[in-house]
């Protein structure tokens, strides 16, 4: 199973979450050793301590010295029941509770800009990849690809910022905060040009320790997604009357 370069971890820790939250792997089991876990997945051994790590994290499971790692989650349905879940059940009630998504987005993704400012480099390559395809999808005129890659830029910027609380947070949300770009984006207002200026100038402000300017600029990204959010629920609305 081949796993694309920036997301090895995230993809080998979700797998394996699915495994666990879905039944196939019970309290009590035992996950395979690192190294035939990296080969099932054709990842490093770090990647998949990586992973573990992000599950030990979520109390999924718990790593013993010279032991296996054992699945140790009692209550997986009070684990079902978390803040993401959450958030997709009032999604399904109340289409503008995505406004409230954009709040939460818009908090972390401010907060770990002040983080980059103290790392060196301020962000992992993954960020500067996730530009180059925005880039490129802009160049090709493919809006599906662009949108892809403005979600990973995002992503790859909270997983910069060293705080594996925050990339969890984020991490659970992912798909939802992806929809929700998509969903934006697809308000006519501005073009791939703009959307692609946008981030670059985030992605310079952050490279040149510009922490203000940075902040900033994600507020206003944030907030002009929010307005083209409420656009497209409107339209959406209108439809269904």
């Amino acid at each position: 199973m081949s796993v694309s370069r920036g997301k090895l971890h995230t993809t080998v820790s979700s797998a394996l979450e699915d495994r666990i939250l879905g039944g196939e792997l019970k309290v009590g089991d035992k996950l395979g050793s690192e190294s035939a876990i990296a080969d099932e997945f054709g990842v490093s051994t770090r990647s998949v301590r990586e992973a573990i790590q992000t599950l030990e994290t979520k109390g999924l499971v718990r790593r013993r010295h010279g032991g296996r790692t054992t699945v140790v989650r009692e209550d997986v349905h009070e684990f079902i029941d978390t803040l993401a879940v959450t958030v997709r059940q009032q999604l399904a009630a109340d289409p503008g509770y995505l406004e409230q998504l954009m709040q939460a987005r818009r908090m972390i993704e401010t907060e770990t800009i002040e983080l980059l400012m103290t790392r060196d480099p301020s962000v992992t390559p993954d960020v500067e990849a996730a530009l180059d395809r925005m880039r490129i999808a802009r160049d090709e005129g493919d809006f599906t690809g662009f949108v892809v890659a403005d979600a990973a830029f995002h992503l790859a910027l909270v997983h910069s910022s060293g705080n594996r609380i925050l990339a969890i947070m984020y991490d659970n949300f992912a798909n939802l905060i992806g929809e929700m770009i998509q969903l934006s984006s697809r308000v006519p207002t501005k073009s791939l040009d703009e959307a692609y200026a946008e981030h670059a100038e985030i992605f310079a402000c952050i490279r040149d320790r510009d922490e203000a300017g940075a902040q900033a600029l994600m507020r206003a990204q944030i907030d002009r997604s929010a307005d083209y959010l409420r656009v497209a629920i409107a339209k959406a609305q209108q439809k269904e009357d």
